[in-house]
């Protein structure tokens, strides 16, 4: 049985992929490692890994530059708000998440993640190849979103509200402090955890929509709260965005600079969390 979302248009699946295959309206991004991408990949689908590509600044000069720099790598990749844009990576991971946010930000209508990646894409039997032309350029009209976006100002504007949720989505030895990525370790005082890979199952799919309500109202992030994502990078907070976004939750923003930016920073507060996360 098809698990059913709110916000079903987030995510496609091998099926659905497979019989658009070829068409002129779609775009499939890779955002695996190079390497893995040159042993095999989705016909048609070019490469964009997006994990060395971070911002640790996020006020208003290095962050205008910075999703300047990324929307025109997306052009050059061949993405338009005319065509349908899927991002795939190992499996429903937070390099697919990461491209997915990027499109929500720039307001992109038609963005997807193939869940399940390309582990599912090769389980389902679906075509292989290691072929690979270079992309033809495109030019992506952007509408951008900035309250899917946070930055640090926003962050610590947000501390003590009780109509906002500060999610980390760090792992626990992050999230305690006890391992430390940035200058402090620690977290964002009064942030909630729930680590990443819990919005997946055993398969690397995301859970069902019924699982993931539970996981998150368990623990007070519920739809009537804004919603503030981090990590260290970016990355898995983009994940679990993807995640809230798909539950129908209308308030989530992606803290792009978390914790590399906030830990650095030694005006910013911070906790030690006592309580061990959930």
């Amino acid at each position: 049985m098809e698990k059913q979302y709110t916000r079903e248009t987030l995510l496609t699946t091998v099926t659905e992929l497979q019989k658009k295959l070829g068409s002129p309206a779609l775009c499939i991004i890779d955002t695996r490692p190079a390497e893995d991408y040159a042993k095999g990949h989705i016909p048609g689908a070019t490469h964009f890994d997006l994990f060395g590509l971070s911002l640790v600044d996020t006020t208003d000069a290095p962050l205008k530059a910075f999703m300047f720099m990324i929307h025109h790598v997306l052009e050059l990749r061949g993405v338009s708000e005319a065509k349908e844009v899927v991002f795939y990576g190992a499996n429903s991971d937070m390099r697919a998440a990461r491209g997915v946010w990027f499109l929500e930000y720039y307001g992109h209508p038609n963005v997807k993640m193939l869940d399940g990646g390309f582990k599912a894409w090769q389980t389902g039997g679906a075509p292989v190849t290691t072929e690979g032309g270079a992309p033809k350029e495109a030019k992506f009209k952007i509408a951008e979103r900035r309250e899917v976006l946070a930055t640090a100002s926003d962050v610590l504007q947000s501390l003590n509200k009780k109509e906002i949720a500060i999610l980390d989505t760090r792992s626990k030895g992050e999230h305690l402090g006890t391992t430390v990525r940035a200058a402090r370790g620690g977290a964002i005082p009064g942030s909630i955890h729930i680590e990443w890979t819990d919005n997946l199952d055993a398969s690397g799919k995301f859970k069902t929509d019924a699982e993931l309500q539970a996981m998150y109202s368990r623990v007070g992030i519920t739809p009537d709260k804004e919603v503030i994502s981090y990590c260290q990078g970016g990355y898995r907070a983009a994940h679990s965005y993807v995640a809230l976004r798909l539950l129908g939750f209308p308030k989530v923003r992606n803290y792009i600079g978390s914790w590399k930016e906030w830990g650095d920073r030694l005006d910013l507060p911070l906790e030690i969390p006592t309580k061990k996360p959930a």
